[in-house]
């Protein structure tokens, strides 16, 4: 009896020794946890699923990204826009992602890595039965360019304003800075003949006219999309994180060359979006 008591002791005290060691080891191996903030209702680029979980295209190809950083321990957190983009700001998360589009203003505010995450494809929403006459931007421009007024902040104000940069003089769209206003409006304006076409993301398009029981789903008859270019996103990295920034380039370039990206816009989107940024 005393021998086997002594017996559990020593292996008691190995336990003991082993998990004491372990724990050492994780200090030592200085793993840092990344605090990562995402929109918790976008979907499909980042939202939360019906387990509670953090779920979405950007969120699946960070977590394939943390594999590849054994340095970090990435911690997701569900939140508002707001809540990102100011807790990225004042360094209460380390990064944040949206479906975030690049402009000037940000990159005053945030560290942008060299390589996206994803993209949203950005096109034009016109009346099913101009169709026939109008399938690209620059037959737009030619049947009317009357487009609904885009709020001059807006990224999607860039895009048209670079559209009509290199365009020819009668392939040029009629650009107007306006406010800002619902999309329901817009699609309003677009059918009622007031404007001839509403830059929209496919997604939104999708979301609010085609899927069943879409809030605007009137309209799925009346109005088409008509797709332009891939806008890339990208996560935001607080100023301070400019080597976690490295580091995620380093990973994301690995997962791009062996498909893994490419296979996550497959599942989450039906088609890889990435494929037309190229």
């Amino acid at each position: 009896m005393k021998k086997t008591i002594k017996t559990l002791a020593v292996i008691g005290l190995i336990v003991s020794l082993a998990a004491g060691l372990t724990s050492c080891q994780k200090k030592e191996s200085g793993v840092k946890k990344i605090q990562v903030a995402h929109t918790n209702y976008y979907k499909p680029y980042d939202f939360v699923n019906e387990n509670n979980e953090s779920d979405g295209f950007e969120v699946a190809v960070l977590k394939e990204v943390d594999k590849l950083l054994p340095q970090y321990e990435f911690v997701y957190n569900p939140t508002s826009d707001d809540d990102l983009l100011i807790g990225v700001l004042q360094g209460k998360y380390d990064v944040g992602t949206k479906g975030v589009w690049r402009t000037a203003e940000r990159e005053k505010k945030y560290v942008f890595p060299k390589n996206p995450i994803g993209a949203s494809v950005i096109g034009i929403v016109v009346r099913t039965e101009t169709t026939g006459q109008i399938h690209d931007l620059p037959s737009f421009a030619k049947y009317s360019g009357k487009l609904v007024p885009i709020g001059a902040a807006n990224a999607m104000y860039s895009v048209i304003d670079e559209y009509n940069k290199s365009a020819k003089d009668d392939e040029k769209i009629d650009l107007i800075a306006g406010d800002n206003f619902l999309a329901s409006d817009a699609y309003v304006w677009v059918n009622e003949k007031r404007y001839d076409g509403y830059v929209d993301i496919k997604l939104s398009f999708q979301n609010n006219i085609l899927e069943e029981g879409a809030p605007y789903a009137d309209f799925k008859d009346k109005l088409s999309y008509i797709p332009y270019k891939g806008i890339p996103t990208w996560p935001l990295f607080n100023v301070k994180n400019q080597e976690l920034a490295d580091a995620y380039d380093e990973a994301i370039q690995k997962l791009i060359a062996d498909g893994t990206v490419s296979k996550l816009a497959i599942q989450y989107f039906g088609e890889d979006v990435s494929a037309l940024l190229k």
